[in-house]
């Protein structure tokens, strides 16, 4: 991959700040009784019918993340995965997503992560592999500018290609964008930097590790994905 491209990559998935994109670089979901039903297979708690309907009926593990509110950075991820017609929360941690929050139209440079449930396919890093389930490319191409702040050093030493707007089986380095570049891409889960991002969402390397080593593609990963409000309408 070129430089060029390698770095618009890397800016895609948000870990610069404001200022170094321009150079061209926790609240839990409601628990009311209506979400403690157990009947139906596709049910996440703090998730209405528009986005649980989304949910392929084969999956069986589910990343959750629930923004704290539409034009906030803050979020609390939680993974759960289903035994029979029951999903159980296995994990929960607090995270960032979008600097200004959540779009449904996710756009580029709009800096809010996209509202939906996409799969989980494709993972990386430049560290070497944890013992991923999921396919893994360790490679130094992943390593931010240097002019990124110092913060974001260790941002992409673990990352989990979301697959909204990408080419699925294929490393996250890759910078295709099946819908068109206005439509933004490079949407990651990575190493937390303290602060909002540009679109991906980020948790400690604790968390990371965990999910690689959890995530499985013969359960059909996927993640749930938007401010609370909006995944329970």
């Amino acid at each position: 991959m070129c430089a060029a491209a390698l770095v618009g990559t890397l800016a895609g998935c948000g870990g610069a700040p404001e200022e170094a994109a321009e150079r061209k670089p926790s609240g839990g979901p409601s628990t009311a009784s209506a979400d403690a039903r157990h009947g139906d297979p596709r049910h996440v708690p703090g998730v209405g019918e528009r986005y649980r309907a989304k949910i392929p009926r084969g999956s069986s593990q589910v990343v959750a993340v629930y923004g704290k509110g539409k034009d906030s950075a803050e979020s609390t991820v939680r993974l759960l995965t289903r035994k029979g017609e029951r999903w159980t929360q296995q994990e929960s941690w607090p995270a960032h997503n979008g600097r200004k929050g959540w779009a449904k139209d996710h756009r580029e440079g709009d800096k809010r992560s996209p509202v939906g449930v996409f799969t989980l396919s494709d993972a990386g890093g430049v560290r070497s592999d944890p013992g991923a389930a999921l396919p893994y490319t360790s490679s130094t191409a992943f390593t931010p500018p240097a002019y990124w702040p110092k913060k974001t050093r260790h941002d992409f030493d673990y990352v989990i290609a979301i697959d909204y707007n990408r080419v699925e089986g294929t490393s996250p380095l890759d910078p295709t964008r099946p819908e068109g570049e206005t439509k933004g891409g490079s949407i990651w889960l990575h190493r937390d930097h303290g602060d909002g991002t540009s679109g991906c969402v980020t948790l400690s390397s604790a968390a990371m590790r965990h999910l690689l080593r959890t995530l499985d593609p013969d359960r059909k990963p996927v993640v749930v994905m938007g401010d609370r409000a909006t995944l329970a309408g």
